[in-house]
């Protein structure tokens, strides 16, 4: 089971490093932005450089994932950022939402491996 936490670790990790630096470097292009709702989304959150802030949040929840220090405050940040992909994805733009699936999966997983960091907060 060890194993299989560091491999989700890792994976998890990379996807929100590599997305996250594309932020600031893009290096995967980006199609077309679609004239629909995701769209005009998607063209405000990067006129207003708001992408740049999530994508250095990406970058820094991934390389604390990737160092294994600190892997809980990692799990943390990367939570958030997962539940808005997948709010994103139900409401305006449904095709891109197995990718969400898969990191929403891989983070469940490693919040239960990491279970004893996060019991002092369900305690009164």
């Amino acid at each position: 089971m060890k194993i299989l936490t560091i491999i989700a670790r890792i994976l998890l990790g990379l996807m929100f490093v590599v997305f996250g630096s594309n932020a600031f470097l893009q290096f995967i292009p980006m199609p077309e932005l679609p004239q629909n709702l995701a769209g005009d989304f998607s063209r405000v959150f990067i006129a207003s450089r708001y992408a740049h802030v999530v994508g250095a949040l990406q970058v820094i929840g991934g390389l604390l994932l990737l160092i294994g220090r600190f892997v809980p405050l990692g799990l943390t940040i990367l939570g958030a950022i997962i539940v808005n992909i997948l709010i994103f994805h139900t409401l305006m733009a449904p095709e891109g939402f197995p990718p969400g699936l898969v990191a929403a999966a891989l983070e469940l997983f490693l919040v239960w491996r990491y279970r004893e960091a996060f019991m002092p907060l369900l305690k009164p």
